[in-house]
């Protein structure tokens, strides 16, 4: 593989598996805890997200040659507020039902931690392309995060998956899964999950290096 397309490819994968922004950096939890009642808003409010991430980091590299550093994160603030207008005022147009559903948090990607951290870790050090790869990477993993907590808790509190139903009318919805506290039990049990993931892949690596060692 090409060097530069290896490196490109790692910046990609970066926000997806290694630094995910939920499961990892643990970062974004106000709408991952708050709109993930359904798979669709989930979605919704991911792809939203990754809208406004991946332009406002091409812009900010764009013009990180030009802002001066004592204005840089002002600066930044605006051409993201610039693009969560567009995506509020799109999701108006779409559909006023999943807009009421998903309610200020729209408003609130303005200050999401991953678009800010983004914009001044990696957008303003590096060119476009690089940016907007990374940043298409960060995206892809905050809206695999949201979904992955959406679907367990529409389908344990509603038994539904993208509204339509599962068990019939038989089934007993867990409630919880709908209300605040549902959102901390799946997100502490996808963290355990990867956290026992993550440990596992290291007692291998841990038990190879072992081995090794004594082969030698």
């Amino acid at each position: 593989m090409n060097p530069d397309t290896a490196t490109t490819w790692d910046e990609f994968m970066e926000g997806i598996w290694r630094q995910n922004p939920v499961f990892v950096m643990v970062l974004g939890m106000c709408p991952t805890l708050a709109v993930t009642v359904s798979a669709v808003n989930s979605i919704s409010m991911g792809l939203a997200t990754l809208f406004v991430l991946v332009c406002s980091c091409g812009l900010v590299s764009l013009l990180r040659k030009l802002v001066p550093k004592e204005v840089r994160i002002a600066v930044y603030i605006v051409i993201i507020a610039t693009f969560v207008t567009a995506v509020d005022y799109a999701i108006q147009a779409i559909s006023l039902a999943l807009y009421d559903a998903l309610g200020a948090f729209i408003q609130l990607i303005v200050v999401n931690c991953i678009i800010l951290g983004r914009a001044e870790a990696h957008a303003a050090k590096n060119p476009p392309l690089s940016a907007m790869v990374n940043a298409a990477g960060m995206g892809i993993g905050f809206v695999i995060g949201l979904l992955a907590l959406g679907v367990v808790r529409e389908i344990l509190g509603a038994g539904t998956l993208f509204g339509v139903s599962l068990f019939g009318a038989d089934f007993q919805p867990w409630v919880i899964m709908v209300l605040p506290p549902g959102g901390f039990f799946v997100l502490g049990g996808w963290l355990l999950l990867f956290s026992w993931h993550a440990r596992r892949k290291q007692r291998k690596q841990s038990g190879k290096l072992g081995e090794a060692t004594q082969n030698a």
